[in-house]
């Protein structure tokens, strides 16, 4: 139990010791049930705010003056191993203010040093602390990935021995701190490693030493897969990297990059419901357990829900504004760019790929015509003033009027458009 709940504390990107008689017993080799930990470098209320994303905290008091925090995990795992919870306390002092034992009071202070916070403790013995950071962190791993992504290095045999050693030390890192990112930069190791130069490198890397499917189990059916198809030479995990590559290849967006990693990850699943579709939900479903944001997570799931568009469905101005009607501009052309990744590493023919670069080129033509609501020439308070009233019915007369300029552009003036919409008064 030590072990695991250490790592997981140092997983909170906290520079944590584990203090106390926890250090003592285990340097007697005496075994323990508990463990406390210091942090250093911050008050009560600032280890609150960093412990609060990740679990249910309560305060710790003695004699009425708060010293510390019980936390109890959100990970159900951990929260199993310390289920009275895991107590973390900044550095204190103890100040005496008279002769009794209660006359004393308690500073917690950032800016008390660990040995401080040690003098103050009942018996020499029990005033031992041990840096967590001098353990092997499991986001150092991910950070050696990061690594050959964007500088190309590999790693020494025994290095990767340990990576598959501690890979499953992974399922304990919080997740912000691999996607949804914590950093100034809002992005975490699995971003960092995606918008590398290189992450095909780190991803086949990342299923050798099966760090792949302790970060990403939504994943693991796709190692392996073979695909029953003269397209696709690829299995379906290598397939996925190599989009992933290209994607880097056209320094692409993060969005598009993890809708490529994640774009086919329906397939081994899915069954009746279509792959994409599937794909979908594994997508927003990993992209919110990683904590990445709402907006990217809904641009992503869009991305995947649609990659299996058309190709034969006429590149020509009118499918084009479609096309930007249903998906708008910025996800319409992340749709080209993934597609055109994913075609690249298959063997398509020819044609095929003519017909994306002419929708491609046909989608640059048809940005700046008129295929969003906001581009029509009559608005809901023209309609308004013609007989129409507020509610759904205006809304489906404005779909109605945005669908026949879509076919006809030049029918966007408002005389038309406003005489169209008398045909739809009841």
């Amino acid at each position: 139990m030590p072990t695991e709940i250490r790592q997981y504390v140092r997983s909170l990107g906290l520079d944590a010791y584990v203090v106390g008689g926890a250090v003592r017993d285990e340097l007697l080799g005496v075994p323990h049930a508990d463990e406390d930990f210091l942090v250093p470098g911050v008050d009560h209320a600032g280890l609150r705010a960093l412990l609060e994303p990740h679990g249910r905290i309560e305060d710790l008091e003695v004699h009425g003056q708060l010293v510390g925090v019980r936390m109890y995990p959100r990970d159900r795992a951990i929260r199993s191993l310390a289920p009275a919870g895991i107590e973390l306390t900044p550095p204190r002092a103890e100040r005496s203010t008279g002769p009794g034992h209660r006359d004393f009071a308690i500073v917690s202070d950032a800016s008390i040093g660990i040995q401080e916070d040690m003098a103050r403790r009942d018996f020499t013995i029990n005033a031992m602390a041990r840096r967590l950071s001098t353990c092997d962190d499991p986001l150092r791993i991910l950070r050696g990935l990061r690594l050959v992504s964007q500088l190309g290095f590999t790693p020494t045999g025994q290095t990767l021995a340990a990576m598959r050693v501690e890979a499953p030390g992974l399922r304990h890192v919080s997740a912000e701190r691999i996607g949804g990112g914590l950093a100034a930069d809002g992005m975490g190791e699995l971003s960092k490693l995606l918008m590398g130069e290189r992450p095909f490198l780190a991803l086949r890397l990342a299923r050798a030493t099966g760090i792949l499917e302790e970060l990403l189990p939504e994943l693991a059916p796709a190692v392996g897969f073979e695909i029953d198809s003269e397209r696709q030479p690829l299995t379906l995990a290598e397939h996925l990297f190599a989009v992933v590559q290209r994607c880097a290849d056209g320094d692409s967006s993060l969005p598009v990059r993890l809708a490529a990693l994640l774009h086919d990850a329906g397939k081994p699943s899915a069954g009746g419901e279509g792959h994409a579709v599937r794909g979908a939900r594994i997508a927003r479903s990993t992209l919110r357990r990683l904590r990445y944001p709402v907006p990217l997570q809904r641009h992503v799931e869009a991305i995947v829900r649609a990659h299996d568009f058309r190709l034969d469905a006429g590149t020509d101005g009118r499918r084009a504004r479609r096309f930007l009607a249903e998906h708008g501009d910025e996800r319409a052309f992340d749709l080209m760019t993934l597609k055109d990744a994913d075609l690249s590493v298959k063997h398509v023919p020819e044609d095929e790929l003519e017909a994306l670069a002419a929708l491609r080129l046909s989608l640059e033509r048809e940005q700046s015509s008129p295929h969003r609501l906001g581009d029509l020439a009559v608005r809901g308070r023209d309609l308004i003033e013609i007989g129409f009233h507020e509610g759904p019915p205006l809304g489906r007369v404005l779909a109605v009027l945005l669908d026949e300029v879509l076919d006809e552009p030049a029918r966007n003036t408002r005389e038309t458009l406003l005489t169209r919409a008398r045909r739809e008064l009841p």
